[in-house]
């Protein structure tokens, strides 16, 4: 049989009571403790550094400027749709497009 673990370092956090009552009513509708509660949530939490924050912030920046040129281009090519320049921008903004939606994707397994 498991050894129970003692649990003997108490946190303390101030609260509203509004967000209290929410505590306790979660923990309630999920047959838990708070202690039990914030333990699980936090459990679930993923913590970042400042520095992943900022290359998070300056490469979804980066994006924008991308897809603000990529509109320009589209632009263009919807008004020039019938020449073969307009043809081959099209060809490549498809392969840029393709390119982005896989660096999108590995976003979240970082």
């Amino acid at each position: 049989m498991p050894r129970k673990v003692q649990r003997t370092n108490p946190i303390s956090i101030r609260l509203t009571e509004s967000e209290k009552l929410d505590w306790e009513l979660k923990a309630h509708t999920a047959g838990l403790t708070i202690s039990q509660l914030a333990r699980e949530a936090m459990g679930k939490v993923r913590v970042t550094n400042i520095s992943d924050r900022a290359i998070q912030i300056e490469r979804t920046r980066q994006i924008a400027k991308i897809g603000n040129n990529l509109n320009q281009i589209a632009r263009w090519a919807n008004t020039y749709k019938h020449t073969a320049e307009a043809v081959e921008v099209v060809t490549h903004l498809i392969a840029i497009e393709q390119a982005l939606l896989a660096l999108d994707s590995t976003k979240g397994r970082e």
